[in-house]
């Protein structure tokens, strides 16, 4: 068994099918189901909300009883299953109850395979950035696939191609896998005191998550403003939008792909403090200049203001956590740093860009520039 190969294989299908969710599941629900703007909205908040519990307590728990392997592929059979309960259902209530079902399980792949990539990294040695760049190759096929199935097919191949990629998830993860994520928790495990408290008392910890919350929230004007932006802002056509979006993510893949060679080495605050600069220089060169030329120049910041934000907190949680402590991590991340936080700065985002679209893009740095501050003041006494 090939770790390395096995990671990336993993991430490069999560990301497919992440593609298909982030991209397009919004989409699918008006376009295909039918349903109202409010309605969309309504579902996919509460879905974030059901993410954000099922991320913070129902998968660090279910971590505890189950190996990185079994919990995966419950994680897989159970998303696969809520997938195929939209195929019959069109009621508001009836897709409302199905996405709260969907979200506690599907989401909670990205923090069960970022674990698995953890304990590998801790373990065996393998190369984090490398197998990471695969997920964001995926996501980028994943999203040019399908952009052209739905012009060919319509939204209601959306559902059909999540199905689908689960499918060719699940086919994975009945393959062989690294020995060492076939580990079950002992009792003896459960018995110490890895409770997601004791994480709190880790020395560092409570500063790095507060810091990785300011830093990845910052990108929710970005997530959900950037396409309305250059398409009712800067009157960009509709088919270069897709193009001028997936720059942040070819340099995304960049990053991880000379990461390990680079930064591995460097101090954890080194790189949260690269990544906040370049995510408050981001957003200022949007506001100031608001133009298209500009805005592809901004989203190649997006290798430093995402990708090495990402990377800075991978690297503390697998140098400084203990592996029965990886899981309660991965979970606080995504639930607070990329589901809460995202949630509550889109609300503000979504006021700033009433008064004026670039204004949202800026007001993110009410969140970086604090960053930058908390970054300076605290890595002597944190050591990170």
């Amino acid at each position: 068994m090939n770790n390395q190969r096995w990671l990336s294989q993993n991430f490069f299908l999560f990301f497919f099918t992440w593609g298909v969710y982030l991209q397009y599941w919004s989409g699918w629900l008006s376009g295909a189901k039918g349903l109202t703007v409010q309605e969309v909205s309504f579902i996919m908040g509460f879905g974030l909300v059901a993410r954000a519990f099922s991320t913070m307590f129902i998968y660090p728990f279910a971590s505890k009883y189950f190996s990185d392997k079994k919990l995966t592929l419950l994680l897989v059979i159970s998303s696969l299953i809520a997938a195929l309960l939209y195929v019959p259902f069109n009621t508001f209530p009836a897709l409302f109850a199905i996405t709260l079902i969907f979200s506690l399980f599907y989401p909670s792949l990205l923090p069960a395979i970022e674990s698995s990539a953890s304990t590998l990294v801790q373990q065996t040695k393998i190369h984090y950035g490398k197998s990471r760049s695969y997920g964001s190759i995926g996501f980028v096929i994943s999203v040019l696939i399908l952009s052209v199935m739905i012009g060919y097919v319509g939204e209601k191949v959306i559902l059909w191609a999540m199905i689908g990629y689960l499918m060719i998830m699940l086919i994975l993860q009945i393959m062989p896998t690294p020995e060492v994520l076939l580990a079950k928790p002992t009792v003896e495990d459960r018995s110490r005191a890895f409770s997601m408290r004791s994480l709190w008392k880790v020395k560092g910890f409570p500063v790095v998550m507060i810091i990785v919350i300011l830093l990845q929230g910052s990108l929710a004007s970005y997530y959900n403003y950037s396409y309305i932006y250059l398409q009712q802002y800067l009157q960009v056509n509709t088919f270069y939008i897709g193009m001028i979006l997936n720059v942040a993510v070819l340099f995304e893949i960049l990053f991880f792909l000379i990461a390990d060679r680079l930064f591995a080495n460097k101090k954890i605050s080194t790189l949260f403090f690269i990544a906040a600069i370049g995510s408050t220089l981001r957003w200022i060169i949007i506001f100031v200049f608001p133009n298209v030329g500009a805005f592809i120049f901004s989203q190649t910041l997006h290798s430093v203001s995402f990708a090495m934000a990402h990377y800075a907190f991978i690297q503390y949680i697998t140098k400084s956590l203990p592996k029965q402590q990886i899981a309660n991590a991965q979970g606080l991340y995504s639930a607070l740093a990329t589901s809460l936080s995202a949630a509550v700065l889109t609300l503000f985002g979504g006021y700033l860009y009433d008064i004026t679209p670039g204004l949202a893009f800026l007001g993110m740095n009410i969140f970086t520039i604090p960053a930058i501050i908390i970054i300076l003041l605290s890595k002597k006494a944190y050591q990170i």
